[in-house]
Protein backbone atom coordinates (compact mmCIF):
# COMPACT_ATOMS: atom_id res chain seq x y z
CA UNK A 1 0.00 0.00 0.00
CA UNK A 2 1.40 3.42 -0.95
CA UNK A 3 2.87 5.48 1.88
CA UNK A 4 0.52 8.38 1.23
CA UNK A 5 -2.57 6.20 1.63
CA UNK A 6 -1.19 4.66 4.86
CA UNK A 7 -0.50 8.10 6.23
CA UNK A 8 -4.03 9.23 5.31
CA UNK A 9 -5.61 6.18 6.96
CA UNK A 10 -3.57 6.59 10.14
CA UNK A 11 -4.41 10.28 10.31
CA UNK A 12 -8.09 9.55 9.76
CA UNK A 13 -8.05 6.82 12.42
CA UNK A 14 -6.34 9.10 14.94
CA UNK A 15 -8.89 11.80 14.24
CA UNK A 16 -11.73 9.37 14.93
CA UNK A 17 -10.10 8.10 18.12
CA UNK A 18 -9.42 11.65 19.27
CA UNK A 19 -13.00 12.70 18.57
CA UNK A 20 -14.41 9.71 20.45
CA UNK A 21 -12.12 10.25 23.43
CA UNK A 22 -12.90 13.96 23.53
CA UNK A 23 -16.63 13.20 23.44
CA UNK A 24 -16.33 10.66 26.24
CA UNK A 25 -14.25 13.02 28.38
CA UNK A 26 -16.71 15.85 27.84
CA UNK A 27 -19.50 13.59 29.07
CA UNK A 28 -17.39 12.56 32.09
CA UNK A 29 -16.60 16.18 32.97
CA UNK A 30 -20.24 17.26 32.68
CA UNK A 31 -21.49 14.61 35.14
CA UNK A 32 -18.72 15.21 37.67
CA UNK A 33 -19.28 17.47 40.65
CA UNK A 34 -16.89 20.30 39.82
CA UNK A 35 -16.89 24.03 40.25
CA UNK A 36 -18.39 25.70 37.14
CA UNK A 37 -15.13 27.52 36.42
CA UNK A 38 -13.16 24.27 36.49
CA UNK A 39 -15.70 22.51 34.28
CA UNK A 40 -15.67 25.32 31.74
CA UNK A 41 -11.87 25.53 31.68
CA UNK A 42 -11.46 21.82 30.94
CA UNK A 43 -14.23 21.81 28.32
CA UNK A 44 -12.61 24.77 26.60
CA UNK A 45 -9.19 23.11 26.41
CA UNK A 46 -10.58 19.77 25.20
CA UNK A 47 -12.83 21.32 22.52
CA UNK A 48 -10.40 23.93 21.17
CA UNK A 49 -7.15 21.96 21.36
CA UNK A 50 -8.18 18.28 21.75
CA UNK A 51 -4.72 16.90 20.97
CA UNK A 52 -3.46 18.83 24.01
CA UNK A 53 -6.58 18.80 26.18
CA UNK A 54 -7.33 15.07 26.01
CA UNK A 55 -3.89 13.85 27.15
CA UNK A 56 -3.72 16.60 29.76
CA UNK A 57 -7.04 15.52 31.22
CA UNK A 58 -6.07 11.85 31.20
CA UNK A 59 -3.00 12.70 33.27
CA UNK A 60 -4.25 15.59 35.42
CA UNK A 61 -8.01 15.88 35.12
CA UNK A 62 -9.59 13.14 37.24
CA UNK A 63 -10.41 14.02 40.82
CA UNK A 64 -12.30 11.05 42.27
CA UNK A 65 -11.13 7.43 42.37
CA UNK A 66 -14.45 5.73 42.99
CA UNK A 67 -15.68 3.95 46.08
CA UNK A 68 -13.85 0.62 46.07
CA UNK A 69 -11.88 1.26 49.24
CA UNK A 70 -13.96 -0.44 51.89
CA UNK A 71 -12.42 1.51 54.76
CA UNK A 72 -13.50 4.87 53.31
CA UNK A 73 -17.12 4.38 52.21
CA UNK A 74 -18.60 6.59 54.95
CA UNK A 75 -20.89 9.31 53.68
CA UNK A 76 -19.60 11.85 56.17
CA UNK A 77 -16.94 12.54 58.78
CA UNK A 78 -17.02 10.78 62.16
CA UNK A 79 -18.91 12.69 64.86
CA UNK A 80 -17.04 14.85 67.38
CA UNK A 81 -15.58 12.95 70.31
CA UNK A 82 -15.09 14.13 73.87
CA UNK A 83 -12.35 13.20 76.31
CA UNK A 84 -9.35 14.32 74.25
CA UNK A 85 -6.18 16.20 75.12
CA UNK A 86 -5.04 18.91 72.69
CA UNK A 87 -1.72 20.77 72.44
CA UNK A 88 -1.17 23.45 69.80
CA UNK A 89 2.39 24.11 68.61
CA UNK A 90 2.78 27.58 67.12
CA UNK A 91 6.49 27.37 66.27
CA UNK A 92 8.57 24.94 64.27
CA UNK A 93 10.87 24.48 67.25
CA UNK A 94 8.04 23.37 69.55
CA UNK A 95 6.62 21.05 66.89
CA UNK A 96 10.02 19.48 66.21
CA UNK A 97 10.63 18.83 69.92
CA UNK A 98 7.18 17.27 70.29
CA UNK A 99 7.68 15.04 67.26
CA UNK A 100 11.07 13.74 68.40
CA UNK A 101 9.75 13.21 71.93
CA UNK A 102 6.67 11.38 70.66
CA UNK A 103 8.63 9.13 68.28
CA UNK A 104 11.13 8.29 71.03
CA UNK A 105 8.29 7.25 73.33
CA UNK A 106 6.96 4.58 70.93
CA UNK A 107 6.78 1.02 72.20
CA UNK A 108 4.51 -0.57 69.61
CA UNK A 109 4.04 1.37 66.38
CA UNK A 110 4.95 4.56 64.55
CA UNK A 111 2.96 5.55 61.46
CA UNK A 112 4.09 8.64 59.55
CA UNK A 113 2.46 10.28 56.54
CA UNK A 114 3.95 13.39 54.92
CA UNK A 115 4.26 15.26 51.67
CA UNK A 116 7.96 15.99 52.25
CA UNK A 117 10.64 14.22 54.27
CA UNK A 118 13.63 16.50 53.77
CA UNK A 119 17.20 15.43 53.09
CA UNK A 120 18.38 17.84 55.77
CA UNK A 121 19.06 17.96 59.51
CA UNK A 122 15.37 17.65 60.37
CA UNK A 123 14.81 14.66 58.08
CA UNK A 124 17.98 13.04 59.40
CA UNK A 125 16.88 13.50 63.01
CA UNK A 126 13.46 11.99 62.33
CA UNK A 127 14.89 9.01 60.41
CA UNK A 128 17.49 8.43 63.12
CA UNK A 129 14.77 7.95 65.73
CA UNK A 130 12.69 5.83 63.36
CA UNK A 131 15.66 3.60 62.57
CA UNK A 132 16.41 3.05 66.26
CA UNK A 133 12.79 2.19 66.97
CA UNK A 134 12.62 -0.19 64.02
CA UNK A 135 15.67 -2.03 65.37
CA UNK A 136 13.85 -2.30 68.72
CA UNK A 137 10.98 -4.11 66.98
CA UNK A 138 8.54 -1.20 66.72
CA UNK A 139 6.26 -1.30 63.68
CA UNK A 140 7.58 1.71 61.72
CA UNK A 141 5.75 2.72 58.53
CA UNK A 142 6.52 5.88 56.55
CA UNK A 143 4.28 7.07 53.71
CA UNK A 144 5.65 9.86 51.49
CA UNK A 145 4.09 11.46 48.44
CA UNK A 146 5.98 10.55 45.28
CA UNK A 147 5.99 14.14 44.02
CA UNK A 148 8.76 15.00 46.46
CA UNK A 149 10.77 11.80 46.16
CA UNK A 150 13.77 13.81 44.87
CA UNK A 151 13.88 15.72 48.17
CA UNK A 152 14.19 12.56 50.27
CA UNK A 153 17.48 11.02 51.38
CA UNK A 154 17.35 7.61 49.72
CA UNK A 155 20.43 6.42 51.58
CA UNK A 156 18.93 7.16 54.99
CA UNK A 157 15.59 5.67 54.00
CA UNK A 158 17.41 2.54 52.81
CA UNK A 159 19.02 2.25 56.23
CA UNK A 160 15.59 2.55 57.84
CA UNK A 161 14.26 -0.27 55.67
CA UNK A 162 17.24 -2.47 56.51
CA UNK A 163 16.55 -1.80 60.19
CA UNK A 164 13.05 -3.23 59.77
CA UNK A 165 11.01 -0.15 58.91
CA UNK A 166 8.77 0.14 55.88
CA UNK A 167 8.72 3.03 53.41
CA UNK A 168 6.07 3.44 50.73
CA UNK A 169 5.66 6.13 48.07
CA UNK A 170 2.16 7.44 47.46
CA UNK A 171 0.72 7.80 43.94
CA UNK A 172 3.51 7.69 41.34
CA UNK A 173 3.93 10.87 39.35
CA UNK A 174 4.74 8.98 36.16
CA UNK A 175 2.84 5.85 35.24
CA UNK A 176 1.38 4.07 32.24
CA UNK A 177 -1.76 5.78 30.91
CA UNK A 178 -5.20 4.36 31.69
CA UNK A 179 -3.97 2.61 34.84
CA UNK A 180 -6.98 2.47 37.10
CA UNK A 181 -6.87 4.60 40.26
CA UNK A 182 -3.62 6.36 39.40
CA UNK A 183 -3.76 10.11 38.78
CA UNK A 184 -0.68 12.31 38.72
CA UNK A 185 -2.61 15.35 39.95
CA UNK A 186 -3.94 13.67 43.12
CA UNK A 187 -1.36 14.22 45.84
CA UNK A 188 -1.06 13.11 49.46
CA UNK A 189 -0.98 16.44 51.30
CA UNK A 190 -1.80 15.06 54.76
CA UNK A 191 0.70 15.34 57.62
CA UNK A 192 0.02 12.61 60.16
CA UNK A 193 2.07 10.94 62.88
CA UNK A 194 0.45 8.23 65.02
CA UNK A 195 2.42 6.66 67.87
CA UNK A 196 1.23 3.44 69.54
CA UNK A 197 -2.32 4.27 68.47
CA UNK A 198 -2.42 6.50 71.55
CA UNK A 199 -1.23 9.91 70.35
CA UNK A 200 -1.28 11.69 67.02
CA UNK A 201 0.26 14.81 65.52
CA UNK A 202 -1.45 16.63 62.64
CA UNK A 203 -1.10 20.04 61.03
CA UNK A 204 0.55 21.78 58.12
CA UNK A 205 4.23 21.12 58.78
CA UNK A 206 6.26 18.80 56.60
CA UNK A 207 9.29 17.05 58.08
CA UNK A 208 11.87 19.44 56.67
CA UNK A 209 14.04 22.33 57.86
CA UNK A 210 11.94 25.17 56.41
CA UNK A 211 9.02 24.03 58.57
CA UNK A 212 10.67 22.99 61.85
CA UNK A 213 13.94 22.39 63.65
CA UNK A 214 15.66 22.40 67.04
CA UNK A 215 16.59 26.10 66.97
CA UNK A 216 14.93 29.21 65.49
CA UNK A 217 15.96 30.54 62.11
CA UNK A 218 14.88 33.87 60.59
CA UNK A 219 13.65 32.26 57.37
CA UNK A 220 11.60 29.45 58.95
CA UNK A 221 8.01 29.38 57.76
CA UNK A 222 5.14 30.15 60.12
CA UNK A 223 2.98 27.11 60.60
CA UNK A 224 0.80 25.22 63.08
CA UNK A 225 0.73 21.67 64.35
CA UNK A 226 -1.14 19.90 67.13
CA UNK A 227 -0.65 16.81 69.28
CA UNK A 228 -3.74 14.99 70.48
CA UNK A 229 -4.50 12.05 72.73
CA UNK A 230 -7.76 10.30 73.42
CA UNK A 231 -10.56 8.76 71.32
CA UNK A 232 -9.93 11.08 68.35
CA UNK A 233 -6.60 9.30 67.70
CA UNK A 234 -8.54 6.24 66.47
CA UNK A 235 -10.02 8.32 63.64
CA UNK A 236 -6.66 9.78 62.64
CA UNK A 237 -5.10 6.30 62.70
CA UNK A 238 -7.89 5.01 60.45
CA UNK A 239 -7.06 7.69 57.87
CA UNK A 240 -3.42 6.63 57.84
CA UNK A 241 -4.36 2.94 57.51
CA UNK A 242 -6.57 3.64 54.50
CA UNK A 243 -3.83 5.62 52.76
CA UNK A 244 -1.21 2.98 53.53
CA UNK A 245 -3.40 0.17 52.25
CA UNK A 246 -4.03 2.08 49.02
CA UNK A 247 -0.35 2.86 48.40
CA UNK A 248 1.31 -0.31 49.75
CA UNK A 249 -1.42 -2.77 48.71
CA UNK A 250 -1.33 -4.39 52.13
CA UNK A 251 -3.55 -4.07 55.19
CA UNK A 252 -2.50 -2.57 58.51
CA UNK A 253 -3.73 -4.54 61.51
CA UNK A 254 -3.82 -2.13 64.47
CA UNK A 255 -4.01 -5.03 66.92
CA UNK A 256 -0.99 -6.92 65.55
CA UNK A 257 2.24 -7.05 67.57
CA UNK A 258 5.29 -5.18 66.28
CA UNK A 259 7.56 -6.81 63.71
CA UNK A 260 10.04 -7.75 66.42
CA UNK A 261 7.36 -9.52 68.44
CA UNK A 262 6.60 -8.97 72.08
CA UNK A 263 10.20 -9.64 73.05
CA UNK A 264 11.45 -6.93 70.72
CA UNK A 265 9.34 -4.12 72.13
CA UNK A 266 10.97 -1.17 73.77
CA UNK A 267 10.12 -0.82 77.42
CA UNK A 268 7.74 1.91 78.52
CA UNK A 269 9.59 4.48 80.65
CA UNK A 270 8.25 4.86 84.15
CA UNK A 271 5.73 7.66 84.40
CA UNK A 272 5.57 8.17 80.63
CA UNK A 273 2.64 10.45 79.87
CA UNK A 274 2.01 8.63 76.57
CA UNK A 275 1.65 5.18 78.10
CA UNK A 276 -2.11 4.73 78.24
CA UNK A 277 -4.57 2.58 76.37
CA UNK A 278 -5.45 3.75 72.84
CA UNK A 279 -8.89 5.35 72.75
CA UNK A 280 -8.99 5.99 76.49
CA UNK A 281 -10.12 9.46 77.67
CA UNK A 282 -7.15 11.81 78.04
CA UNK A 283 -8.62 15.29 78.55
CA UNK A 284 -11.69 17.49 78.19
CA UNK A 285 -11.40 18.64 74.57
CA UNK A 286 -14.13 17.95 72.01
CA UNK A 287 -12.47 17.20 68.67
CA UNK A 288 -13.56 16.05 65.23
CA UNK A 289 -11.43 14.68 62.39
CA UNK A 290 -12.45 15.59 58.85
CA UNK A 291 -10.58 13.90 56.01
CA UNK A 292 -11.22 14.70 52.39
CA UNK A 293 -9.84 13.53 49.08
CA UNK A 294 -10.31 11.55 45.89
CA UNK A 295 -11.24 8.41 47.86
CA UNK A 296 -14.28 10.08 49.45
CA UNK A 297 -17.44 10.63 47.42
CA UNK A 298 -18.14 14.07 48.89
CA UNK A 299 -15.85 17.06 49.39
CA UNK A 300 -16.03 16.94 53.16
CA UNK A 301 -13.55 19.68 54.00
CA UNK A 302 -15.05 22.03 51.47
CA UNK A 303 -18.49 21.42 52.95
CA UNK A 304 -17.14 21.95 56.48
CA UNK A 305 -15.40 25.21 55.56
CA UNK A 306 -18.44 26.53 53.71
CA UNK A 307 -20.66 25.68 56.68
CA UNK A 308 -18.22 27.45 59.01
CA UNK A 309 -18.33 30.62 56.91
CA UNK A 310 -22.13 30.69 56.89
CA UNK A 311 -22.29 30.03 60.65
CA UNK A 312 -19.99 32.93 61.63
CA UNK A 313 -21.72 35.73 63.49
CA UNK A 314 -18.98 37.83 65.11
CA UNK A 315 -15.61 36.89 63.67
CA UNK A 316 -14.16 34.71 60.94
CA UNK A 317 -10.38 34.60 60.88
CA UNK A 318 -8.57 32.53 58.26
CA UNK A 319 -4.90 31.71 57.72
CA UNK A 320 -3.82 30.07 54.48
CA UNK A 321 -0.68 30.14 52.32
CA UNK A 322 -2.73 30.11 49.11
CA UNK A 323 -6.18 31.68 48.72
CA UNK A 324 -7.93 30.44 45.58
CA UNK A 325 -11.54 29.60 46.58
CA UNK A 326 -14.33 28.72 44.20
CA UNK A 327 -17.08 31.24 43.52
CA UNK A 328 -19.46 29.78 46.13
CA UNK A 329 -16.92 30.03 48.93
CA UNK A 330 -15.88 33.51 47.84
CA UNK A 331 -19.51 34.63 47.80
CA UNK A 332 -20.04 33.18 51.28
CA UNK A 333 -17.07 35.21 52.58
CA UNK A 334 -18.37 38.41 50.99
CA UNK A 335 -21.81 37.83 52.50
CA UNK A 336 -20.23 37.24 55.90
CA UNK A 337 -18.54 40.63 55.66
CA UNK A 338 -21.79 42.30 54.66
CA UNK A 339 -23.67 40.90 57.63
CA UNK A 340 -21.16 42.44 59.99
CA UNK A 341 -18.72 39.58 60.61
CA UNK A 342 -15.10 40.54 61.27
CA UNK A 343 -13.55 38.67 58.33
CA UNK A 344 -9.75 38.61 58.23
CA UNK A 345 -7.63 36.54 55.87
CA UNK A 346 -3.95 36.04 56.71
CA UNK A 347 -1.78 35.17 53.70
CA UNK A 348 1.95 35.50 52.99
CA UNK A 349 2.99 38.81 51.49
CA UNK A 350 4.79 36.65 48.96
CA UNK A 351 4.43 32.89 48.91
CA UNK A 352 6.71 30.22 47.44
CA UNK A 353 4.35 29.92 44.43
CA UNK A 354 4.02 33.14 42.46
CA UNK A 355 1.30 31.71 40.23
CA UNK A 356 -0.85 31.04 43.31
CA UNK A 357 -0.23 34.61 44.48
CA UNK A 358 -1.43 36.01 41.18
CA UNK A 359 -4.41 33.65 41.00
CA UNK A 360 -5.51 34.43 44.55
CA UNK A 361 -5.00 38.18 44.53
CA UNK A 362 -8.24 38.97 42.71
CA UNK A 363 -10.21 36.86 45.20
CA UNK A 364 -8.51 38.67 48.09
CA UNK A 365 -9.38 42.01 46.48
CA UNK A 366 -13.03 40.97 46.29
CA UNK A 367 -13.07 40.23 50.03
CA UNK A 368 -11.32 43.53 50.74
CA UNK A 369 -13.73 45.46 48.51
CA UNK A 370 -16.65 44.08 50.53
CA UNK A 371 -15.04 45.36 53.76
CA UNK A 372 -12.98 42.39 54.88
CA UNK A 373 -9.39 42.71 56.07
CA UNK A 374 -6.51 41.15 54.15
CA UNK A 375 -3.44 40.63 56.35
CA UNK A 376 -0.25 40.04 54.35
CA UNK A 377 2.33 38.41 56.60
CA UNK A 378 5.71 39.92 55.77
CA UNK A 379 8.56 38.34 57.80
CA UNK A 380 8.59 34.97 56.06
CA UNK A 381 6.31 32.41 54.41
CA UNK A 382 2.93 32.01 56.15
CA UNK A 383 2.18 28.31 55.76
CA UNK A 384 -0.43 27.84 58.53
CA UNK A 385 -3.88 26.56 57.63
CA UNK A 386 -6.40 27.60 60.27
CA UNK A 387 -9.97 28.86 60.64
CA UNK A 388 -11.50 30.50 63.71
CA UNK A 389 -15.26 31.08 63.95
CA UNK A 390 -16.53 33.24 66.81
CA UNK A 391 -15.73 31.50 70.12
CA UNK A 392 -17.30 28.24 68.96
CA UNK A 393 -15.00 26.63 66.39
CA UNK A 394 -11.30 26.34 65.64
CA UNK A 395 -9.80 24.23 62.87
CA UNK A 396 -6.23 23.44 61.83
CA UNK A 397 -4.87 20.90 59.42
CA UNK A 398 -3.17 20.35 56.09
CA UNK A 399 -5.69 21.93 53.71
CA UNK A 400 -5.08 25.29 52.06
CA UNK A 401 -8.06 27.42 51.15
CA UNK A 402 -7.60 26.74 47.45
CA UNK A 403 -9.28 24.52 44.91
CA UNK A 404 -6.41 22.03 44.81
CA UNK A 405 -6.67 21.27 48.53
CA UNK A 406 -10.46 21.40 48.62
CA UNK A 407 -11.15 19.27 45.55
CA UNK A 408 -8.03 17.27 44.58
CA UNK A 409 -5.60 16.56 47.41
CA UNK A 410 -5.81 14.01 50.19
CA UNK A 411 -6.23 16.31 53.22
CA UNK A 412 -7.02 16.15 56.93
CA UNK A 413 -8.16 18.74 59.46
CA UNK A 414 -8.90 18.79 63.16
CA UNK A 415 -12.00 20.73 64.27
CA UNK A 416 -12.17 21.89 67.90
CA UNK A 417 -15.36 23.14 69.53
CA UNK A 418 -14.07 23.69 73.08
CA UNK A 419 -13.62 27.30 74.32
CA UNK A 420 -10.08 26.49 75.44
CA UNK A 421 -8.92 25.59 71.92
CA UNK A 422 -10.63 28.55 70.27
CA UNK A 423 -8.98 30.89 72.79
CA UNK A 424 -5.54 29.44 72.06
CA UNK A 425 -5.99 29.82 68.30
CA UNK A 426 -7.38 33.33 68.75
CA UNK A 427 -4.25 34.30 70.69
CA UNK A 428 -2.10 32.96 67.84
CA UNK A 429 -4.01 35.02 65.28
CA UNK A 430 -3.71 38.15 67.41
CA UNK A 431 0.05 37.65 67.61
CA UNK A 432 0.25 37.79 63.81
CA UNK A 433 -1.45 41.17 63.30
CA UNK A 434 1.61 43.34 64.10
CA UNK A 435 3.62 41.43 61.46
CA UNK A 436 1.06 41.95 58.71
CA UNK A 437 0.46 44.71 56.19
CA UNK A 438 -2.35 45.50 53.72
CA UNK A 439 -2.71 43.99 50.27
CA UNK A 440 -0.74 46.06 47.78
CA UNK A 441 -2.83 47.79 45.09
CA UNK A 442 -2.61 46.49 41.54
CA UNK A 443 -1.75 48.54 38.48
CA UNK A 444 -3.04 47.75 35.01
CA UNK A 445 -0.33 45.23 34.17
CA UNK A 446 -0.69 43.44 37.50
CA UNK A 447 -4.49 43.36 37.16
CA UNK A 448 -4.18 41.72 33.74
CA UNK A 449 -1.76 39.08 35.09
CA UNK A 450 -4.10 38.37 38.01
CA UNK A 451 -7.07 37.97 35.67
CA UNK A 452 -5.21 35.48 33.47
CA UNK A 453 -3.97 33.54 36.49
CA UNK A 454 -7.52 33.37 37.84
CA UNK A 455 -8.70 31.79 34.58
CA UNK A 456 -5.92 29.18 34.64
CA UNK A 457 -6.35 28.41 38.34
CA UNK A 458 -9.33 26.02 37.94
CA UNK A 459 -7.26 23.69 35.74
CA UNK A 460 -5.15 22.63 38.76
Amino acid sequence: MPTGIVHLLVTHLLSIVGFVMATVLIAVILVQRRAPGTTFAWLLVIVLVPYVGVPLYLVFGGRKLGASRKARLASGPPPPSAGNAFELFVTGEAAFAAIIESLASATRSIHVSTLILGADDVGDAVIEVLEKKAKDGVDVRVLIDSLFKPRADRRRLGALVRAGGRVTWFMPVWHLPFRRRLRANLRLHRKIIVVDGALAIVGGMNLAAEYMGPTPTPTRWRDLSARVRGPVVDEIAAVFRADWEFAAHEPVDPTAPPFGGAAGRAQVPAGDAHAHAPGAPAGDSVLQVVASGPDVADDLLYDAFLTAVFSARRRLWIATPYFVPDEALLRALVLAVRRGVDVRVVVPARSNHRTADYAGASYLRAVAAAGGTICCYAPTMMHAKAILVDESLAAIGSANLDMRSLFLNYEIALFCSSPKETAVLAAWFESQWPECGPLAPAGRARSLVEAVARLVGPLE
